[in-house]
């Protein structure tokens, strides 16, 4: 009773918090492959604007309508893939953020279409997007994410994003890895920007500003920009804090820039990456130990139980 009391109170954080997560990873995404993205902020605004159009013009359902919310921006991300091949770095970085404000200036001058200044309001589908279906959804995406996190792939995903050279010469191809990361990282924000219409009804230019960026971002560094669990940590931090000081809000900005830096300055990975790597340092130092005992062992049969005390404790360090 407790806890749906909590979850009923809380309802737009809760649901704040999944859009935020998907935001976050539409740019952690491409960071994670070495692309310095930030086209997911516009992804978001494209999501938004065409479930809002589709819904207020067309009389679409909500289901259909986060559909193509989805693949309308996953399928704009290829393309400006195509369009950006050549470029690297902070141009590439400077080139999407182009992307993001020349989004929001046709959602200005978009007239009626797009609602002007004022955005789009009252886009009201049926059904209603159900908690289950957000679950349902962000369970599938994470468990797709998890994959590239473990294994061959996060091999080959480190290699291109540490020396593309590298990963060339070793027969990966390198520009089909930067393309699918500005797929998906356009189908995370358009999945963020629909649902968030969906769960709000009103979209307007002011809502898809570089300001996203900066929440993405600042999400990401905090939680970690190496694993997905590290954007969900961001995205309840900075979805529940602003109510949490919600007592000093004169000085919550301040407080947001104290945390980033003192995560970009001590935990350069992260909260996930502390803790992450302050696990394998402990697996290190029971192997350790464990190494040390068995040198000084004779008889074979201890020898052979020390061993199966190791396997176990290898097969368990985190990857």
């Amino acid at each position: 009773m407790n806890f749906l009391h909590f979850y009923h109170s809380n309802l737009i954080l809760v649901q704040g918090t999944f859009v935020t997560l998907f935001l976050a990873l539409s740019l952690q995404v491409p960071l994670r492959m070495g692309v310095i993205s930030f086209a997911g902020v516009g992804s978001y605004g494209i999501g938004s604007y065409t479930t809002a159009i589709l819904v207020l013009r067309y009389g679409w359902s909500t289901i259909p309508a986060l559909a193509l919310g989805v693949l309308l921006p996953a399928i704009i991300g290829g393309l400006l893939a195509l369009l950006l091949r050549r470029l690297t770095g902070l141009y590439l970085g400077m080139a999407t953020i182009s992307f993001d404000l020349i989004i929001g200036v046709l959602a200005i001058n978009g007239g009626t279409f797009t609602g002007g200044p004022t955005g789009l309001y009252g886009a009201l589908a049926r059904p209603p997007l159900a908690m289950s279906y957000i679950v349902a959804i962000t369970v599938a995406a994470l468990l797709a994410l998890s994959y590239t996190e473990r294994g061959a792939l996060t091999r080959r995903i480190s290699v291109v994003r540490e020396d593309p050279e590298l990963a060339s010469a070793l027969g990966i191809r390198v520009p089909r890895y930067r393309s699918w990361a500005f797929v998906v990282s356009g189908a995370l924000g358009g999945c963020a920007g629909a649902m968030n219409l969906l769960l709000r009804a009103t979209i307007s230019p002011e809502n898809i500003g570089f300001s996203l960026v900066v929440l993405s971002l600042t999400v990401i560094i905090v939680g970690g920009t190496g694993w997905w669990f590290g954007a969900l940590v961001g995205s309840i931090v900075f979805t529940w804090l602003p109510d949490v000081l919600s007592f000093i809000s004169e000085w919550q900005a301040v407080i947001y820039g104290v945390l980033v830096v003192l995560a970009a300055v001590y935990v350069p990975g992260g909260v996930v990456g502390m803790v992450v790597e302050q696990w394998r340092r402990w697996q290190q130092r029971k192997l350790r130990r464990l190494a040390e005992s068995l040198l000084t062992v004779e008889n074979e049969q201890d020898k052979n139980d020390i061993i199966a005390t190791i396997r176990p404790t290898r097969e368990a360090t985190p990857q």
